[in-house]
């Protein structure tokens, strides 16, 4: 779906059928999932990256510098 046409349909949701209702919810629902998705993968990548640094961080104390 175009989206200009989802921009339209959002716009103006009241005013539409439930066909463009039914496309436009299926738009959202991918578009969340994705999103979601993507927050997942980059709390996984920070929290790899802070375990990392202070593994780093540690040995480098340990070493008294």
């Amino acid at each position: 779906m175009e989206e200009e046409r989802i921009k339209n349909i959002i716009s103006n949701f009241k005013s539409k059928s439930n066909n463009e209702l039914k496309e436009v919810l299926t738009e959202l629902s991918k578009d969340f999932e994705e999103t979601k998705g993507l927050l997942i993968k980059l709390s996984h990548h920070l929290d790899s990256t802070e375990n990392l640094y202070n593994s780093i961080l540690k040995e480098y104390k340990k070493r008294g510098n």
